[in-house]
């Protein structure tokens, strides 16, 4: 049993820890509750700087594996991957964690707690930090978040190998402009529903070690001093006896903008009463007049302090160095042949194949001599790798992928295009300056690749990287700059066009979708990403990811980005078709489903089983998601959702038999007071390769099968 689940050992650990806070003075122990916290000789405690990064890789501390960005993992919809890249994260964490110490380095991103993974859910597809989460779906944002918890946190029973944070909790997605100052407003219904899930989830079955509060107020309150959030639920409710850190320097945000407060000590014991143990920043220095004024007590610190030390105990921190656990990792497993293998194998689970019309991919080498590649992400590492970054010790662009797989067996022809969104590449040419060295490209070319889309210069978070929209959000969905004008000059020429997306986000390509012989999603898909995507374009592999997202055809047709109300949000309440829908994706082979049962018409207390085979009908060796929806039918309900998925890999005619085991939970809604309730009356599950909607069903001319069953009894939780 893992340490974060030992309740014995973690019982152990508090009472070791609660020994050593009782030997430390107030102003000792208030140092110890700032992320970067100081040593105290006295007592042979080490400085520890709290703050590190692992969203899809070691980040801002040097060289590391740079998976691909977490709404690429998010699309391969494979639970076993997004451990075993976590459990690979933390491998390198503990590796370099070694070396640093070896060298008395105690910087910010050297800890072995990290701030990952963010389970907020992607609601609007205008957010800039959306490319962080695992897309809009509250149950496959549970399941990758319990499983990257896992992956990060290890199975040792006796200590944790990283300690992972569900950040940012919660009701958090947008707009980054007004984060710290907003108050996201929510009925209890979308709170429990869309909101909350996924947190639950990593507390109750992963034992996540820390929460990280958000920037914004939810229903009036600052979530990094929520007595609803923070105490009622968090602690109360489910049971969270980790530690809870702020967003950093959100605690100012409560007197400075939120103003729910009169100041900085006011502020500081505002969230130490309502749990926040931690500071990302240096806001609770102020708790030492806080204590004095007697506005949070000494108690309190301490037991914030003791949660904080029964984190760096169960990470071995407080150890002798040679009793000190995963002492056989080494710096020399970072950044290894078998971290490139993995981080490869992630990048071609990512790819996502929406369009391909008359089978125009996969292309074939001795059917061309010349093939030319244009876009302002062609060639450009920023977007493989999106933000939270590391860094790798090489990266594979497009371009390069396509180079060094085509050697010199056909040539290759590049032009950037245009700027990623200016509209001239040269500050002294004229605008759209490289429009003639694209058409030469088109002219020369058997067939041409547009890699265009977005970077985290254009989709991040407020004040990261000098974005240029909207303090890191999206003011629409469309190509930036001179993107479509190039995309439509390119198919103007004539030449089939595959067009390569790299962004973190949908975005509206109608005009696409009409045009290009062939569409494909890359996401930002990591430091070995070009050669992953040169490899699906040639046919080395099947593409088989599933957007974890919705493609809309409009900006207009979204609802204020303000507005956090789930009415006409994502697949789950949308009322207009999508361009291309959540859990949609193509392959170069084909499955089928039959052999759909249930081992029962009714739903009870005891939930339901459904049985299913899969076979691969096609040519190729392929990976499926078999994806599991349940739509209650009754007036006011959401449409179809996801409540259960099986990532399987098949060889060409191969045959999997696989089982669902769904609890009575699945079929339940919450009401307007926030509880859960199984309704009386009739439900439809579906079983298919892609939703049940009507878009899903024309894209991929295939219907899901269905169950109709029924529930005979109301069941509440």
């Amino acid at each position: 049993m893992k340490v974060s689940k030992n309740r014995e050992k973690t019982e152990e650990y508090r009472k070791r820890a609660k020994e050593l806070v009782g030997r430390m003075t107030l102003e000792e122990k208030v140092f110890q509750m700032l992320h970067s916290a100081p040593a105290i000789e006295r007592l042979d405690i080490k400085a520890y700087n709290w703050w590190n990064e692992g969203l899809h890789g070691v980040a801002r501390a040097g060289v590391a594996t740079v998976f691909p960005q977490a709404i690429g993992l998010a699309a391969t919809f494979d639970e076993e991957l997004l451990e075993e890249i976590a459990d690979a994260v933390s491998t390198e964490a503990r590796g370099k964690f070694a070396m640093q110490q070896e060298f008395q380095d105690t910087d910010i991103y050297k800890g072995l707690t990290f701030w990952s993974p963010n389970v907020n859910i992607f609601r609007d597809p205008r957010w800039g930090r959306g490319h962080e989460t695992f897309g809009e779906d509250p149950h496959l944002t549970s399941r990758l978040g319990v499983r990257f918890i896992n992956g990060l946190q290890g199975e040792d029973e006796n200590f944790l190998k990283t300690a992972a944070c569900a950040k940012h909790f919660a009701v958090h997605s947008g707009p980054e402009s007004l984060r710290h100052e907003f108050n996201a407003t929510v009925s209890e219904k979308d709170l429990y529903e869309t909101y909350l899930p996924a947190f639950e989830a990593c507390v109750k079955e992963a034992g996540v070690e820390a929460v990280m509060g958000a920037y914004n107020r939810t229903n009036g309150e600052p979530c990094c001093g929520s007595e609803h959030l923070l105490k009622k639920i968090l602690r109360e409710k489910w049971g969270f006896e980790g530690h809870v850190v702020s967003d950093c320097w959100a605690i100012k945000d409560f007197h400075e903008n939120h103003k729910v407060t009169s100041g900085p000590v006011e502020s500081v014991a505002l969230a130490v009463r309502q749990g926040c143990d931690l500071n990302c920043g240096n806001m609770f220095v102020h708790l030492l007049q806080a204590v004095e004024k007697g506005l949070v007590s000494e108690e309190e610190i301490d037991q914030a302090v003791t949660r904080l030390f029964t984190t760096r105990i169960k990470l071995g921190l407080m150890e002798e160095k040679d009793k000190m656990p995963y002492r056989d990792i080494t710096y020399q497993q970072v950044d290894s042949a078998e971290m490139k293998a993995l981080n490869e194998k992630a990048a071609k689970e990512c790819l996502v194949l929406l369009k391909n019309e008359n089978h125009v991919l996969p292309l074939k080498k001795s059917d061309i001599k010349t093939i030319g590649v244009i876009g302002p992400n062609a060639n450009s590492r920023k977007a493989l790798v999106g933000n939270y970054e590391g860094t790798a010790s090489r990266y594979i662009t497009v371009l390069e992928g396509l180079q060094d797989y085509l050697k010199d067996e056909v040539r290759v022809y590049y032009s950037e295009g245009c700027h990623l969104y200016e509209d001239r590449k040269s500050k002294l040419g004229m605008a759209n300056d490289r429009l003639a060295e694209v058409k030469g490209v088109c002219r020369e070319s058997d067939v041409v690749i547009a890699c265009l889309g977005l970077d985290a210069e254009l989709e991040g978070e407020e004040g990261d990287t000098g974005n240029q929209f909207a303090s890191g959000d999206k003011p629409d969905l469309n190509l930036p700059g001179l993107q479509q004008e190039i995309l439509e000059t390119i198919y103007n020429s004539g030449k089939p066009v595959i067009l390569v997306l790299l962004s973190g986000s949908a975005l509206a390509v109608s005009w696409a979708d009409k045009h290009a012989a062939a569409v494909l999603q890359g996401w930002y898909p990591g430091a070995r990403g070009g050669k992953a995507i040169a490899e699906a374009i040639f046919g080395e592999y099947s593409p088989e990811g599933k957007l974890p997202v919705t493609f809309y055809k409009t900006s207009e047709e979204l609802p204020e980005f303000t507005d956090y109300a789930m009415n006409n949000r994502t697949y789950r309440y949308m009322k207009q078709e999508a361009l291309y829908p959540f859990g949609y994706g193509l392959s170069y082979t084909n499955f089928s489903i039959a052999a759909v049962a249930a081992d029962t018409l009714n739903i009870t207390d005891k939930g339901v089983k459904i049985s299913v085979s899969l076979t691969n009908t096609g040519e190729y060796d392929g990976g499926e998601t078999v994806q599991l929806y349940i739509k209650a039918e009754r007036a006011g309900t959401p449409n179809a959702q996801l409540k259960a998925f099986q990532k399987v890999h098949l060889k060409s005619g191969e045959k999997a038999e696989l089982q669902f085991d769904l609890a009575a939970e699945a079929f339940a809604l919450y009401d307007e007071k926030g509880i859960k309730r199984l309704e009386p009356g009739k439900y439809t599950v579906y079983i298919g390769t892609s939703q049940p909607d009507t878009r899903s069903i024309a894209l991929t001319g295939t219907s899901p099968k269905a169950v109709s069953l029924e529930a005979v009894k109301e069941i509440t939780w």
